[in-house]
């Protein structure tokens, strides 16, 4: 593809090597759902919103290939965002599919698509492999939350948590961290709100950092080679999400592979329509959103 070998890609502004990741494995597999939403939240890294169709909404025919492709490939994980998934009429039988063949994890905003579907969930509980769900709670604060996501969501978030809980499905939360905050003290609050509900002790917060919405033009410091060497160690640059995981789209019609979950906004990181020779793609960190993997060790993924 002709954009990974242009002068921009491979070169900084200042004309020296971009730093850039080299992947290792394929262990995590994401599926993008479609940008469509059920809410309209103002700083949504997707952009998402109801009727959105910047990424296109996913099928199961779309999927099959890629969760083939994938097993062969040796994944070990299926993960799935949005957007809201579960306003994609297709998601229940994606993951049945998934299922029988590896754990899954859904993010969600945990409110009506989510509770409209639980019975659809249940049967689900009996497949081979563990179905776990990432519900966004941007702050322990049912009011700060309930400002940029609507009135009343941050109780049917927490309701969502109990009842998945209760019927045995596996939880995390996700939430945004704001600068200079304790994050200890955060997390406290949190688990307060999870002790209160039944949740169990020690439940996974995913935090992130401010990601901006799609195409923002964010100055960030520019990553280069020597940075990739001066500031991290082969182990460290291998623990980079795009080193071991992919994930598909579905811009314009087609199905395309992307070097992760935050570059989408990019055509710089479409990597083709095959997961096996996206993995030959050398990914060079120029997006602004690199530079939170860099220099924060931000990941969408809990493996």
């Amino acid at each position: 593809m002709h954009h990974l070998t242009d002068e921009k890609w491979l070169k900084a502004p200042n004309g020296d090597p971009r730093g850039y990741i080299d992947a290792n494995r394929l262990s995590e597999l994401w599926f993008h759902t479609g940008t469509t939403c059920n809410l309209r939240c103002p700083f949504c890294l997707e952009g998402s919103k109801p009727g959105d169709n910047r990424l296109n909404m996913i099928t199961f025919e779309d999927a099959l290939p890629f969760i083939h492709e994938a097993l062969e490939l040796g994944v070990e994980q299926f993960s799935f965002t949005g957007g809201e998934p579960f306003v994609v009429p297709g998601l229940i039988k994606i993951l049945d599919s998934s299922l029988d063949h590896r754990p899954c994890l859904v993010l969600t905003n945990g409110t009506e698509p989510l509770m409209n579907r639980l019975s659809d969930l249940l049967p689900l509980l009996k497949k081979p492999q563990r179905l776990s769900f990432r519900i966004s709670l941007d702050s322990p604060d049912a009011a700060t939350h309930d400002a940029g996501r609507g009135s009343g969501n941050f109780k049917k978030s927490l309701r969502s948590l109990q009842l998945l809980t209760e019927h045995g499905f596996g939880v995390s939360v996700a939430r945004q961290s704001r600068k200079g905050e304790d994050k200890a003290s955060v997390d406290q609050a949190y688990q307060q709100h999870f002790a209160a509900i039944g949740l169990p002790r020690g439940t996974r917060i995913v935090a992130f950092p401010e990601f901006h919405t799609p195409g923002s033009i964010v100055a960030v410091p520019v990553i280069t080679e020597d940075c990739m060497t001066r500031y991290h160690t082969s182990k460290t640059r291998a623990d980079f999400m795009c080193a071991s995981s992919k994930m598909v789209v579905k811009k314009e019609g087609r199905m395309r592979v992307y070097a992760c979950t935050l570059v989408d906004d990019d055509p710089d990181y479409d990597l083709g329509g095959s997961l096996k020779d996206a993995l030959l793609c050398r990914i060079m960190m120029k997006h602004h959103r690199c530079y939170s993997c860099f220099a924060y060790g931000a990941s969408c993924s809990e493996r």
